[in-house]
């Protein structure tokens, strides 16, 4: 992570280096807090736009509202912090981490009240999972972790300590060979790799997790109006282990990830092997479409 000039916290703009917390914040011991992830592009017209701002920031509000976490910014707040944090480091191509959470005071489970914690940066970050997996596709593990049941967590939300459960699914394949894990929930089904959507493709029929049992990504969701521009209905469904490695194609999809084929599964080949027709048409249209070469999509985009 390369370090840029400014950060945005509690409204105000602090250097890199005195963006700092007390030890004892409440965040740091309980997790209590949300977050989204959210990326700028350069465009080909030369100009900048962050991709979907409106939406992340109302997911944001949404994440907070379900965990009953206090909000003391705006809407109107949150993008300008956003677009302010570009503009003062001077970046073209960025990925932004707004993030808001329980700070310093009271330690223990129910000191929810002390003084909330605000902030946006912003800093210059590649492909999630490597230029090399988006160009030819990446390895993926089913998890031993299963992906915590509804009742458990607030899956709607963005929610940080509940990413504790995806950080042990991603160490695990990571430190066994693979590129990323696939996560099944408390039945067996699939249901979402540990920071990215998950679409399968077989006999030309597009199938995805529902929205019942994953984080509604708005990656994923530009991705469905992307295949139905293509003439692709996509069916949200219920998917089983099984079924991942008789695909005819498989991607994933997330803010950092893009859109990334997966070619092999559990050491089964998926497909040929290779990225599939549909997958690389759907991650050159988006591709496309971040950087402003897709009218059609240009409501997507938040000239800063």
């Amino acid at each position: 992570m390369k370090p840029v000039k400014k950060i945005w916290m509690n409204g105000e703009l602090v250097d890199w280096d005195d963006a700092q917390v007390h030890v004892l914040s409440h965040v740091i011991h309980y997790g209590f807090g949300v977050f989204e992830g959210i990326r700028c592009y350069a465009l080909e017209d030369g100009g900048r736009a962050i991709f979907r701002l409106d939406e992340h920031i109302q997911r944001l509000g949404e994440s907070a509202h379900i965990i009953q976490l206090n909000n003391p910014h705006s809407h109107e707040d949150w993008v300008q912090a956003c677009e302010t944090i570009i503009d003062v480091n001077e970046l073209k191509g960025a990925y932004l981490r707004p993030a808001l959470c329980v700070g310093y005071g009271e330690l223990g489970l129910a000191s929810i009240h002390n003084p909330p914690l605000a902030m946006v940066a912003a800093f210059e970050w590649g492909a999630y999972l490597g230029e090399e997996g988006m160009k030819n596709g990446i390895r993926a593990k089913v998890s031993s972790f299963s992906r915590s049941h509804v009742n458990s967590h607030m899956l709607k939300g963005k929610i940080n300590g509940m990413y504790v459960n995806n950080i042990l699914a991603k160490r695990e394949a990571v430190d066994a060979g693979y590129d990323e894990a696939i996560m099944l929930d408390t039945t067996g089904h699939v249901v979402e790799a540990s920071g990215e959507n998950l679409f399968i493709i077989r006999h030309g029929q597009v199938s995805t997790p529902p929205l019942s049992s994953v984080l509604g990504g708005l990656t994923r969701d530009s991705c469905i109006r992307i295949m139905n521009d293509m003439g692709h209905e996509v069916i949200e469904r219920t998917i089983t282990r099984d079924e991942l490695y008789i695909a005819d194609e498989i991607f994933m999809c997330g803010t950092a990830a893009e859109v990334t084929p997966v070619r092999e599964v559990d050491n089964r080949k998926i497909g040929t092997g290779s990225p599939g027709s549909i997958s690389k048409e759907v991650q050159s249209t988006y591709l496309s479409a971040v950087r402003g070469g897709r009218p059609e999509y240009d409501s997507w985009l938040h000239r800063v």
